[in-house]
């Protein structure tokens, strides 16, 4: 019976690492912890007041601000490092 012929690969070496390690930025964090608290504050300021305060003229528009806000720290969450 012939013999089989023994297929030679090369082996796996991964890609070098860079040396440097990634960082956030240092506005980062307080930018985020900032953004959750206004949202935080802007919609309790507007359930607490009977809906008068923030902007009274913006009505419910009031809650979708407020959420904007904690979105958008969510958002500069998923950057921080």
């Amino acid at each position: 019976m012939p013999k089989s012929r023994v297929r030679s690969k090369a082996v796996y070496t991964p890609p070098p690492r860079s040396t440097k390690a990634k960082v956030s930025p240092p506005w980062l964090v307080p930018t985020m912890i900032g953004c959750l608290l206004v949202g935080l504050v802007w919609i309790s300021l507007f359930y607490i007041t009977g809906q008068q305060l923030p902007v009274a003229a913006l009505g419910a528009w009031n809650l979708v601000i407020g959420f904007g806000f904690i979105i958008g720290a969510l958002g500069l969450a998923t950057k921080w490092r």
